[in-house]
Order: C-alpha cells, then structure tokens, then sequence
C-alpha cells in the first residue's frame, strides 16, 4: 500500500499556477480513467477548487510520485518540471494528517470555513462515480468523515464568524434569536450584499427585502433568495416593515437618513430596529443611533468583532488538531496493521488448503485400492483434524512452557469458539 497525496494550493501558488491545473468535475473523471488506464494509481480522489487542486492516490507497486507529476504535466500540456517549485507531497501518515486538516478547514484561506467538507464530499461521488474507491481510500475517508464532525462537534472552529458578511447575520441572530419571524431590508444587491442575502436565506430569515439602484439586478437577487426587489427610492414605504436593516452599497452618501428611520419607529409602534452598517462610505446616517430602540452596528464594529473571532478559530484550531493527530495515527495503526495480517492470512489458508488436498488425494488413492469408505472417511477426518492442529498445539506447549501469557491468551481469542451453538453445525 503506497499512499500519497500530491498538489499545489493558496499558500505554495499564485493563482496564474492553481488556474492551470484546475479540474472540473468531468475532466477530474476523465483525469482519474487516465490514470488508472496509465497504471498508475488502484485507487485515486481528485480535489479541485479556487484555492487547491490535490490528487489523493493510492500508488501501484512498481509507481512512485514522480510518475504522476510527469502525468501531471503532460495532461495540461505543461513543460516538464514547471510545477515542482509550487507542489507538496506527503506519505503515508502524513499524507493521512495532511487529507484531515483540509476536510477539516484547517488548510484553508478562511480557518475553519467549512465548504471546503462540502467540496471533499463532492470529490470523493465523482471518484466513485470514476470507480477509483476501494478498500484504503473508502475506509481513509469515512474515517475523515468522522473525524470532520468530531472536530465540529468537540472545537469551536467554526462557531466565530470571521467574514464581514457572516458576521452581520450572526450578529442579528444574536440580537433576535430565531429569525424565521423577522423581516430583513437589504440595501445594496452587489457581491457583499448577495453573501449577505445567501447567509440570512441559511438562517431562515422569515422574509426579505432587496433594495437597489437597479431594480433588475435587485430583482435577479431576489430570486435566489426568496425575497422581493423594491428601488432605491420605494425604502421609505417599506422600512417599517424592516427587523433588520443592513446596508451593503456603493453610494458615496447616505441611502437611508435619521428621519426615514424616525417615521419608521412610529410606524412600528417603536419595536426595536437592528441595523448594520457594511458600507463605506456609510449607508446608514450615524444619528440615526441617536434613536431608542435603533441599535447601530458599523463595518468598525464588525472588524472588531472578526478579530476576536479570530484568535478564537485559531485556539480551537490547537484543539482540532489534537484531534486530527490521535484520528490520523488510529486510522493508520489499523491500515498497517490490516496490511500486515494480509499476507498471514493468506499463508495460513494456502497451508491448510495444502493440507487438505494433500489428506484428500490420500483418501481417494484408497478409495480407488478399494478400501472401506465408512473407513477412509474416519482417516481423512482424525487426519485433518490432526495436521491441522499440530502446529498451533506445538507452538502453545512452547508458548506455556515459556511462561509466555500475551500468546496465550491471543490463543484463546483466535482459536476457542465463543459461539456455542455453531459448533453444531456442519
């Protein structure tokens, strides 16, 4: 068994190099039927993504890496050796490790971010799909399936939010709770106020409110998130219907003033207002805070927040990677140990398949000296049973002579049946 993984990511590549070697779904495979049709690899998981592309392999004997490197050049029709100064290689143990802290979120852009579990996921159904999973990787990632969760249930990796986007959600599901009955405005329909809209849609925010410039771009973001576009300038006449209130835009002044929001409140008979303010310049007119029952949080606030977040993530990040150290190594022992008793067994079944054959043709030479069957079979049963257990009896009399105790009570595991009722059966 020669486990390896191989590949380059955001921390050993620029972009203009990941680009390169960038799989789709299809070509990844594609990529794999290639592999294995070049016999290289039994068994192999491709992972591709915008910041990583690594190939999980199980090697064939008589294959080192360095054969899938060259394949790895001249499937992107890349000169020889041009990757070697961006790719990493890891072995066995740490090849397992390795596996681990990316499924884990510990290898990433963003520590902890968890839809890089996602992504693993994804890559390990397309390998099926390619039947490239067997034995070692089937019971590798399973393991790393557990270990994943282990790390999500046991750490805190990923519970402080370190995007401003993410942030801004969590904050007001702190304020509220449950948001299923809360209605959120959302000014703003760009790239921010989309992550924005995709987290509170996650959250199950009750309803949704897309206001921008642009009606047809607010409109397109609505879609996706099951809430409604209004202009810009429709705010007033809906922001007492808004819980939440986050500004994501790009406008150099104020969308929403201190006496829009003060209508608002009377409309609502004063029920409290959350705002966050993501934009700058700012979105939000500041004496808007001013307001009981208004609670204004800025962009400054947020940071301050995702800093804290940080040092968090990073002291669960200690912690998980206790864990994935004990996983790893326990995954392992069991796979060295599980190719090691390989060969035993099949040793051991070669030798009493001999002898069996051996005792066999003995009876059917007398069989055919026409000697009694009733008789023959007698022979051939005390003869199997004899050769059989001459070894292990030899090897046991030593093992209580020597007063060698770990052997026997191995033995009592191996070869005492502990299932009463199936030594009647045939």
């Amino acid at each position: 068994m020669k486990l390896c993984t191989l590949g380059v990511n955001h921390e050993t590549a620029p972009v203009d190099i990941r680009e390169t070697v960038a799989f789709s779904e299809e070509n990844s495979m594609q990529a794999i039927i290639e592999l294995k049709a070049n016999a290289l690899i039994s068994e192999c998981i491709i992972l591709s993504t915008c910041n990583r592309t690594e190939l999980y392999c199980i090697l064939k004997d008589n294959i080192d890496e360095s054969d899938v490197i060259s394949w790895l050049h001249e499937y992107f029709n890349l000169s020889s050796e041009s990757l070697s100064p961006y790719l990493y290689i890891y072995h066995e143990l740490d090849a397992v490790k390795h596996i681990m802290r990316v499924a884990s979120g510990l290898n990433s852009l963003v520590l902890g971010e968890p839809q890089i579990f996602g992504q693993i996921k994804d890559a390990y159904n397309s390998a099926h799909k390619a039947e490239s999973v067997h034995q070692v990787l089937e019971n590798l990632f399973q393991h790393i399936f557990k270990t994943v969760k282990q790390v999500r249930t046991d750490t805190a990796i990923g519970n402080s939010p370190i995007s401003v986007a993410f942030s801004a959600v969590s904050l007001s599901k702190q304020f509220f709770g449950d948001l299923s009955q809360q209605t959120s405005l959302l000014l703003g329909a760009g790239e921010t106020a989309e992550l924005v809209a995709r987290h509170l849609k996650e959250s199950k925010v009750g309803n949704m409110i897309i206001a921008n410039r642009s009606f047809e771009k607010a409109h397109q973001l609505s879609e996706t998130v099951s809430g409604y576009a209004i202009e810009l300038r429709e705010i007033e006449q809906h922001l007492h219907e808004a819980d939440i209130v986050i500004g994501s835009t790009a406008s150099p002044t104020p969308i929403l003033l201190a006496e829009s929001v003060k209508k608002a409140l009377k409309k609502r008979k004063n029920r409290p207002m959350f705002m966050i303010d993501i934009a700058v310049p700012r979105d939000i007119e500041s004496s808007t805070s001013d307001f009981n029952n208004v609670y204004l949080y800025t962009v400054d606030d947020l940071q301050e927040i995702i800093e804290s977040n940080k040092q968090s993530r990073q002291n669960a990040a200690l912690e998980a990677e206790e864990i994935i150290t004990l996983q790893a190594e326990s995954f392992y022992n069991q796979l060295n140990a599980s190719e090691q008793i390989k060969p035993v067994i099949q040793a051991y079944r070669k030798q009493s398949m001999d002898i069996k054959q051996n005792t066999l043709e003995h009876a059917l030479n007398q069989l055919e000296q026409g000697v009694d069957a009733e008789e023959i079979i007698k022979r051939l049963a005390n003869q199997l049973t004899n050769r059989l257990l001459h070894t292990p009896t030899m090897l046991l009399n030593q093992a209580a002579d020597e007063g060698n105790e770990p052997v026997i009570k191995a033995a009592k595991k191996l070869i005492i049946e502990t299932d009463k009722s199936s030594s009647n059966k045939p």
